[in-house]
């Protein structure tokens, strides 16, 4: 038998013949009140969020303003910086986007060696029983850690995540203490995870800020995600579904990674493109339709890309100014910084960025090449963008005595 599940048009019904069909009990365990896998949910109440971009010059545009989302984010990967924010800290429901940290902690256990991409996992009664959107895994077949992430992240299936948790940590509640350390860790400061797979909780929130930051970790530290974020589709056992992320069917540019849906959470997408040299990190919370949350999505890409770009505004071994020092020998010393730093500015600021270098080093002793002697601070229009440690770029030994002389000596002619 194959199935064709459409990430907008599961219902129940389907859902429930098609467990029943694998054997499974056709209804797994009790759905929350307002859990829903179709429909739409209401747009927010009350007035818009007013959108902002902390980094824009007077003559950027302002954000778009997306009256139908709750809060959203628009985040550049490489650099971290916000492009555009609307209420970035609003604490709202996660839906599945819970699993991108259950994703995360499957990966950090494969890199630390305690769990393989093909190793073969067993599927607990308590798994085949999870409700929502599921992969139809049983404990009758064998599945693989690779298989279950690709039924995570492509299917959102609920039934991977507890699979995966009780391989990873043995148990729900001790994969959700992970998951808990991990967003304290990364300064997720409005996150709070109670369960592995989003089904709704009063005590399971998060914030398009967080959910912007966790996947920027994850495209930092596990990159491969995107090698199944970006399938269109997946088939295990031969049941076919098709990827719950609407933006990958309508923009070639985006790539993963995640969406969540419940009556509480709403219609969220946390999206992935690589626009010219960017690669934009696009979240919207609590939208009423997938439609609108995919206009949303692209709204947010396009202003990013028309608006901004990445600059290397300074790089590694590269001389920015000239530390001058009568407590060294040669009277002086060229400085740079020791990494190459990327800043995110408005396309028309580059020429625009001022620097101030704050030097805290005792010179006397003299400096060596790659000692720390200060700080950098990038700002434009006195907005902060960025600060860097300014190192020496050669040695420079400490003044002789016939130098000292030489200098009071100067002082009198």
């Amino acid at each position: 038998m194959r199935l064709m599940i459409k990430p907008a048009g599961i219902s129940s019904l389907v859902a429930i013949a098609a467990a029943v069909a694998l054997g499974a009990p056709a209804v797994a365990r009790p759905l929350p009140s307002n859990f829903s896998m179709t429909g739409k949910t209401p747009p927010p109440s009350g007035p818009a969020p007013v959108p902002v971009s902390p980094i824009a010059d007077p003559n950027t545009p302002t954000p778009p303003v997306l009256p139908d989302m709750s809060s959203y984010v628009l985040m550049d990967a490489r650099t971290g910086a916000i492009i555009a924010e609307a209420n970035p800290n609003l604490q709202v429901a996660p839906a599945s986007l819970t699993k991108l940290m259950t994703a995360h902690i499957v990966y950090q256990a494969v890199k630390n060696g305690s769990l393989t991409m093909n190793q073969t996992v067993p599927v607990s009664v308590n798994a085949w029983h999870t409700g929502g959107s599921r992969m139809f895994i049983n404990p009758n077949t064998n599945v693989t850690v690779d298989e279950l992430l690709h039924g995570l992240i492509i299917d959102s299936g609920n039934d991977a995540a507890v699979a995966l948790a009780q391989a990873v940590a043995g148990t729900q509640d001790s994969f959700v203490q992970l998951m808990n350390r991990d967003a304290q860790e990364l300064g997720l400061t409005n996150t709070h995870y109670t369960d592995v797979d989003g089904l709704p909780d009063p005590g399971l929130h998060t914030s398009a800020l967080d959910v912007a930051m966790l996947s920027r970790a994850i495209l930092q530290d596990e990159p491969q995600i995107l090698n199944i974020s970006k399938l269109p589709n997946y088939t295990y056992d031969n049941i076919t579904q098709t990827s719950w992320n609407p933006v990958l069917a309508v923009d070639p540019t985006v790539d993963g990674l995640k969406t969540g849906l419940t009556n509480e959470s709403g219609h969220c997408i946390d999206a992935t493109a690589v626009r010219g040299d960017m690669r934009l990190i696009a979240v919207v919370m609590g939208g009423p339709s997938w439609h609108a949350s995919t206009g949303a999505i692209e709204a947010l890409l396009d202003y990013g890309q028309k608006f901004y770009t990445d600059t290397a505004i300074s790089t590694a071994g590269q001389q920015i100014a000239t530390l001058k020092s009568p407590a060294l020998n040669s009277g002086m010393v060229p400085v740079g910084v020791a990494q190459t730093l990327d800043l995110t500015l408005p396309s028309d600021g580059v020429s625009k960025v001022a620097y101030k270098i704050t030097y805290t080093a005792d010179l006397t002793p003299g400096v060596t090449k790659g000692e720390t002697l200060g700080t950098v601070t990038y700002t434009l229009d006195g907005k902060t963008l960025g600060t860097s440690a300014v190192v020496a770029l050669t040695d420079s030994p400490p003044a002789s005595l016939v130098t000292k002389l030489k200098l009071k000596l100067s002082r009198y002619l």
